[in-house]
């Protein structure tokens, strides 16, 4: 006969997990689901809508996002973990909270691409084109400086940047593969407004804890 699980064990198949386990949920829902509705109308999404109709090959542009994406924000989750420790809790907080709604003001903005980021280097084909201009164009975009401030937030660096990534793909991917058909009709002050409101209910609520 098994003896009964400890207080700190995870039972399959049953409801009994250790405090870990419940916490990775929330970080990894809430990444992917600021980011992705961030992303849209984003210069990141416009890019994939100019990637998609330049070279017209749906599969290895969106593998070539994923891994630049996945490059991109596991740095940025690496520096916000590394803020996390190297910051004094007192003053991390404050800094997370003026991020979430400063974030919420930025997104906002409408947001447009650079003909220089647009411009999709040819010769390296299109997977190393997707993969080097996706990157660039993320550093320092509104969904990279996100991943940095909920990793911050959360200390969870694989469930963040899984989020993210997902948040990412989600966003993407349909751009790809039909945005030019729908760019026009997608409601994006609407969307944006409803991020908005999301970053600044994850300020006040890090303001409160």
């Amino acid at each position: 006969m098994l003896p009964p699980p400890g207080p700190g064990c995870i039972v399959i198949g049953s409801h009994l997990h250790g405090p870990a386990e419940k916490n990775k949920v929330s970080p990894f829902l809430v990444s992917t689901g600021v980011v992705a509705l961030a992303e849209i109308g984003d210069k990141t999404q416009l890019l994939s809508l100019v990637l998609a109709a330049r070279f017209k090959k749906p599969v290895p542009i969106i593998l070539g996002i994923f891994v630049a994406t996945l490059v991109n924000h596991g740095f940025a989750g690496a520096v916000g973990e590394w803020l996390s420790t190297a910051v004094s809790p007192a003053i991390m907080k404050w800094a997370v909270v003026a991020s979430f709604i400063g974030m919420a003001i930025w997104i906002l903005v409408p947001d447009k691409l650079d003909d220089e980021e647009a411009n999709a280097r040819r010769k390296f084909g299109v997977f190393v084109s997707t993969v080097i201009t996706f990157f660039i164009a993320e550093m320092g975009d509104k969904t990279q400086i996100a991943t940095v401030m909920l990793a911050a937030r959360y200390q969870d660096f694989f469930g963040v940047v899984a989020g993210t990534t997902l948040g990412m793909m989600l966003a993407n991917v349909p751009a790809v593969l039909v945005g030019h058909k729908f760019a026009g009709r997608l409601p994006t002050r609407a969307v944006h407004a409803v991020a908005a409101v999301i970053f600044l209910v994850l300020g006040v609520i890090t303001l409160m804890q």
